[in-house]
């Protein structure tokens, strides 16, 4: 995934590589690459309690990052979330709304969202009438 957002965007990754003791426990995590005197960009699926994402950005300034950004599909913000995002080095936390987000940026105005609500309409619009949803990949709608 990182190699191909990085070819879409013509820019330079890095990435980190974390390894589980257990589900839902990072045991270690790793930078691979440079990011001193760069803006990074967290991808991920989703963020629950978010120690992940917030040890990652720690990570990332500590290794020489200007600034640290973080962009996900699915923000769940459970537990300590809001707490830990409010702590923690990022400029802004974009997730999409496949979930609410209003009542969790009321508390941490780091939390943005992207309305994904017309590309869902074109994918179950293109699955109903039996045309590729792949061509989404490449043609987002506004």
């Amino acid at each position: 995934r990182v190699t191909s957002i990085a070819d879409r965007l013509n820019v330079e990754f890095a990435l980190i590589h974390k390894e589980r003791k257990k589900a839902n426990e990072v045991d270690r995590m790793v930078l691979v690459g440079d990011v001193k005197d760069r803006v990074a960009i967290l991808v991920d699926d989703m963020a629950d309690t978010c120690g992940t994402i917030c040890h990652a950005a720690d990570k990332l300034i500590s290794a020489g990052a200007t600034k640290v950004y973080a962009i996900l599909t699915h923000g769940i913000f459970s537990g300590p979330a809001i707490s830990r995002i409010n702590n923690a080095q990022f400029e802004a936390v974009v997730v999409t709304n496949t979930i609410p987000q209003e009542e969790k940026m009321k508390h941490c105005p780091k939390i943005q969202f992207i309305d994904i609500s017309m590309i869902l309409a074109e994918a179950i619009r293109r699955t109903h009438n039996g045309e590729s949803v792949s061509y989404l990949f490449s043609h987002v709608p506004l």
